[in-house]
Order: C-alpha cells, then structure tokens, then sequence
C-alpha cells in the first residue's frame, strides 16, 4: 500500500514541472512553428519586395523562375538551418546541459528576429534569408533538446503527456503566425517585417525565466557525477523529499551506461544492440517529414489557390487548418463544391499528423535509447527530420507545377509505407521504464549474448526500493 501511495506520488504534475514544461515548449517549440508560418501569408509580399530591391541595384526586374527559386531558397533555408542546428545537439547537451543548451540556442533567435525585423528598412533581402538560415538553427536544436529535456523531468507515467507539449506548442506557434498574417493585421506592406521579427518575443521570455527552473536530473547525476544536485532538482520537480527510488532508477541506467561509455553518432550506427531502435527513428523521422504536411504550411495559401478557393477567403481557411492543428493535438477545378472538398481533405491530412506521427517520434527518441546514446539518437533523428523538410520545403512548389492535383499522392506512399513499417516493428512504450523499453529492443537485436561488455544495455536486475 505503502509503494503504491508513493508510485501515485511520484506520477503528480507539480507547480514547477507544470511551469518549467510550458517555458520551455514556449520559449523554444512555440518558435518553431511560428517560423514554420510566417512567410506563408506575405508571401508576396516579400516577393515584391525581393523584385524591387533587385530592380533598385539593377534596374532590371527578376524573371519569374530566378525569383520562384530564390523564395523557395528563403523558405527552405529554414529547415537547412534546422539540419544544421540538429547537428549540434550532441555538443550542446553535453558541454552545457539540458537546460543551458536551451538558453544558449536563444541567441540564433533574439539575432534574426532584429535583423528580419529590420530588413526592408535596410532593403536587404539577404538578411531575410540568413534570418532564416538562423532560426532554422535554433528550431533544430530545440525541436531536439526540448523533447529530451521534458522527458528526462518527467516521471514515466507523464512522459508521454508532457512529450505531446513541445508539439502542441509548435501547432500553437503556427496559428498565431496564421491569423497575425491575416492582411488586416500584420501580412502587409508595413507589417510584415514586424510579422517576422515578433520571433524574438518567446526566446527574450525564456531567458528570462527557465534559469529558474531545475536542470536534468539524469543529466546532473550520469553525467556530471553530482547527485546531490540531482536529488535536489528531483526534490524541486516532485514537490517531496523522498526520491531516492527514482535515484536508484537513474543509478542502474548509469550502470548500463558505464557498459558502454560515451556514443558518438558513428558508434550508435555500427552498434548491433541498437538497429532496430536507429533504424526506426530514421523511418519515423523521415516519414514525419516527407508526409507533406510542411509543405502545407509553407504554401498553404497556393495550394488552396490552385484548388479553386477564393482568393479574398483563402487566409481564412489557412488560419483554420493551423486551429484543426492545435485542436486535433490537444486531444478537378470545374466542379463548383470541390474547392470545399479539397479544404476537407487538407483538414483530415493535418488531423491525422498532428495525432501521431507529428509529437510522436521526438518522445520515442527520449525513451528508447538510454543517457549515453540519446544526445547522438537526437542528432542523428534530427538531421533526418530537417534535411526531409528542408527537401519538401525546396522542391514542393516545383512538384505542384508538374502533378498539379497529384502533387500529394507521392507523400500518401510515403505514409503508407511508414504505417506499416510502424505496425509490424515498433512496440509499445506507455508506463515502462527506459530501461525496459531497451530491454525490448536488446531481445529485438538479439544481442543478450553478443558481445555484453560492448553493448549499451546489459541484463541488470530490477530497481529494488528503499523502504
């Protein structure tokens, strides 16, 4: 009776792990999805402004190709940013923690904010697109360090609760770049800069609060060796003093971790005891992406365009596709009615992603590779999410003009594929800890008996609590 009163315990949302969740999905998530909509709705706009600028240094107006590939490049210099920022998780997590990575990573985006911000009094459209490359960086590191963050403060019956805020705050991030890109607001000749320099805002708050707030526990004690920082920061985020059986749970993960040491990102792919789990981040997180759900944020209002929906009506039905977003997380041209169709059907798509494969793969990073493999499991996962978006985000406008209507039906493959690739490989992870959820995946390797010594996870015995 004893152990269940304290399993129900140590299953609370506190104050502070309410609050430090919600900072940081804010400060970080929340900028993703907002830089993932901003340019959607002055789109041209900007474009205008990128042709006079170049007739202003020329006197020569772009010719439409030049300037359709130079907005593509604008768009996607975000998501190649993300693919760089991923690429420094690894180094950031380790060098300054989970939560000092995150305060650091607000520096590539209070920088471009100013600069986009400042961009068209300058009448530069090369600060628009190195702004982007910018943010796109601190995107890819927070879309990583965020996830891996919150469920390392979590305790493993709401890890998979608190997993979902950092997506839920990107939908949010993308409505509210929707409806302030509404043209009586801000997607006009005097408001867009403000549009996009109102990125700045949740990074400035952040860094302002989160040194509050207490640093990964998992991180103080496998990798810092300071456990009574870690208790502490345990103690802080339970709202109790007693948890040293989740201590003792985090010591035997350090145990499996001292089996293996450090892994890099080239380790974690020749390791046997961890193919199935790199392999199914790889499809996950290239899945996620090549969906197209992107795309529709990045062009959404000329994909409605070409499926025949009013012009004047259009920014509308974005701003409502970004609220189906937020809403669906938190819990033939001639015929006259296909235009409403098509907006069903975009609806629907977006439902289906934002339920699943949009929070889902980031939390399945957190929980099935252990401290020593999840900062090279996050940069690896992330390089795969950003260089697919960075792909879709690139080639997409080019895919309409050549498939028109069919331009979806080469993601729709690429969903079914991930779907069954998910049905019959990956298991269930819900209220088990990381270290039985590697226990799956060792019997999956088949590696209890290869090589122990090298392999991540060893058979260790349960966690036994102090009574």
């Amino acid at each position: 009776m004893e152990q269940q009163d304290q399993s129900m315990k140590e299953g609370r949302l506190t104050l502070v792990l309410a609050l430090a969740t919600l900072i940081a999905a804010f400060g970080s998530s929340f900028q993703y999805g907002y830089n993932v909509a901003a340019v959607n709705s002055p789109a041209l706009l900007m474009q205008q402004f990128y042709n006079e600028t170049y007739y202003g240094r020329t006197g020569e107006f772009m010719e439409d190709f030049p300037l359709t590939l130079l907005w593509s490049v604008t768009v996607s210099m975000f998501p190649f940013g993300g693919f760089i920022g991923s690429l420094l998780v690894g180094p950031l997590v380790n060098k300054f923690g989970r939560k000092g990575a995150l305060l650091f990573n607000n520096i590539f985006s209070i920088v471009p904010a100013i600069l986009m911000g400042c961009s068209r009094v300058a009448t530069s459209f090369e600060l628009i697109i190195i702004s982007r490359l910018l943010v796109g960086i601190c995107a890819g590191v927070s879309s990583n360090v965020v996830p891996m963050y919150l469920g390392e403060l979590a305790p493993k019956n709401l890890r998979g609760a608190l997993g979902v805020v950092p997506q839920l705050f990107i939908t949010v991030g993308i409505l509210v770049a929707q409806i302030f890109g509404l043209r009586n607001l801000l997607a006009n000749v005097d408001g867009w800069p403000i549009l996009l320099g109102l990125t700045g805002v949740p990074a400035a708050l952040q860094l302002l609060l989160l040194p509050f707030f207490p640093e990964s526990p998992r991180y103080l004690l496998i990798q810092k060796k300071d456990e009574a920082a870690a208790k502490k920061a345990l103690q802080t985020l339970r709202g109790w003093d007693s948890v040293d059986r989740e201590v003792a749970e985090i010591r035997q993960e350090d145990e499996a971790e001292k089996a293996a040491g450090f892994i890099s990102v080239l380790k974690l792919f020749r390791m046997r005891s961890l193919r199935w789990q790199l392999l199914s981040i790889i499809v996950l997180m290239g899945g996620q992406q090549l969906s197209g759900v992107n795309a529709i944020y990045y062009y959404a209002d000329q994909i409605y365009l070409s499926a025949g929906v009013p012009e004047e009506h259009v920014q509308y039905v974005t701003a409502g596709t970004g609220a189906v977003n937020v809403v669906m997380t938190f819990c033939a041209d001639t015929v006259s009615w296909m235009p409403y169709i098509s907006i069903v059907c975009v609806i629907s798509y977006v439902i289906g992603h934002a339920l699943g494969p949009s929070p889902i793969p980031a939390l399945l990073i957190t929980e099935i590779f252990l401290q020593s493999s999840r900062p090279s499991a996050f940069m690896v996962g992330g390089s795969v999410h950003w260089l697919s978006n960075f792909t879709v985000g690139l080639i997409f406008p080019f895919i309409q003009e050549g498939l028109g209507p069919y331009s979806f039906i080469v993601f729709a493959v690429i969903c079914l594929l991930t779907t069954i690739y998910i049905f019959l490989i990956v298991p269930e992870t819900k209220a088990k800890t990381f270290i039985e959820i590697n226990q799956i995946f060792t019997k999956m390797n088949k590696v209890s008996e290869v090589y122990p010594e090298k392999e991540e996870l060893k058979e260790l015995p349960p966690v036994t609590s102090e009574q």
